[in-house]
């Protein structure tokens, strides 16, 4: 009796949660949409520079030498564009998928810092469409087979006994 209340409770417990991924991952879409905007924005006004002194984005790059905090500043900019790169990549593919899709993709949710934005701004809720139930069912499932799994070990010693 005790097993089966905690298999329920561990699938009501995986239907809550995974039914959160769908507006969770909508979430850290739109705020992923904005820091790529704000960096593209940097990087059109570092090349703008650039381009002014008839330089390329390398050649201005490499001019960037001589002092500690201008040598700083090239390897910022070079993590800056190295990040832009990466989140514009990101979104090119979340962006064009609905929720089923971007589980698939769930490595590109990546970003630490867009990640922990998204996490302390999202607020849960009770998804009513289909890919809330669909996620909450897989989320019962998983842990229900998670409570069963974990106690599998308790059912065998209590058979020996």
């Amino acid at each position: 009796m005790i097993l089966r209340l905690l298999v329920l409770a561990g699938g009501l417990t995986g239907a809550a949660g995974l039914s959160q991924f769908p507006e969770y991952a909508q979430q850290y879409v739109q705020r992923l949409g904005g820091a790529v905007d704000e960096l593209s924005r940097v990087v059109a006004d570092f090349d703008a520079s650039a381009a002014a002194l008839d330089l390329s984005r390398a050649a201005a790059l490499e001019q960037m030498a001589g002092t500690a905090f201008v040598e700083r500043r090239r390897a910022d900019m070079q993590a800056t564009f190295a990040r832009h790169a990466r989140l514009r990549a990101d979104l090119a593919v979340l962006e064009r998928h609905g929720p089923f899709m971007r589980a698939y993709h769930g490595a590109r949710l990546r970003d630490r810092e867009i990640a922990a934005r998204a996490w302390s701004a999202y607020q849960p809720a009770l998804p009513l469409n289909f890919a809330g139930a669909v996620f909450g069912g897989i989320g019962a499932l998983a842990g229900m087979s998670a409570v069963m799994i974990g106690a599998a070990p308790l059912r065998r010693r209590r058979r020996r006994a």
